[in-house]
């Protein structure tokens, strides 16, 4: 895979389904990625996973934490408590697990966010008020974690 793109507006149903946007499923590798893995997110949304770039993460997260020391255990349990393996039915629709749907505050509006390795999965409205940055605030952000002088490699332009 090599990496979701976009923003997608979709809505909830009734009955906490959401149909996963066409524009990722086509950026999928076929037949690959049919299975999925939802977790809760980092902030108020979830972190959807295609099965392979979970099996990525999960390595990890095994490899890096020692089941033997309490803050590791702590720490695999805050990572990993939730995940939910999906499969989406026949409509293309990924039913979320009610708690999930409460972590991320979720009503009727939601937003897919494409992030390279995974998607995150917002309230529209939450979203909106984490995606509000002025140009000034993306840029000093993008200083202080990419450093002054981060550049595209292949294309020389700085980001």
């Amino acid at each position: 895979m090599q990496g979701l793109l976009g923003e997608y507006q979709i809505n909830l149903d009734a009955k906490g389904r959401l149909k996963l946007p066409v524009g990722y499923l086509k950026q999928l590798n076929a037949g690959e990625d049919s299975e999925f893995v939802l977790n809760r997110g980092f902030e108020k949304c979830l972190a959807f996973y295609t099965m392979s770039q979970w099996k990525v993460v999960s390595d990890q997260i095994k490899e890096r934490t020692n089941e033997f020391n309490t803050d590791n255990r702590l720490l695999r349990r805050m990572l990993l408590s939730g995940a939910t393996k999906l499969s989406p039915d026949s409509a293309g629709r990924i039913l979320l697990p009610k708690g999930m749907i409460e972590h991320a505050g979720m009503k009727k509006e939601i937003i897919f966010s494409g992030q390279m390795d995974k998607v995150e999965i917002w309230d529209a409205a939450t979203y909106k008020e984490v995606t509000n940055f002025s140009p000034e605030e993306m840029d000093a952000l993008a200083n202080k974690v990419l450093g002054g002088d981060f550049t595209n490699r292949s294309g020389g332009t700085e980001i």
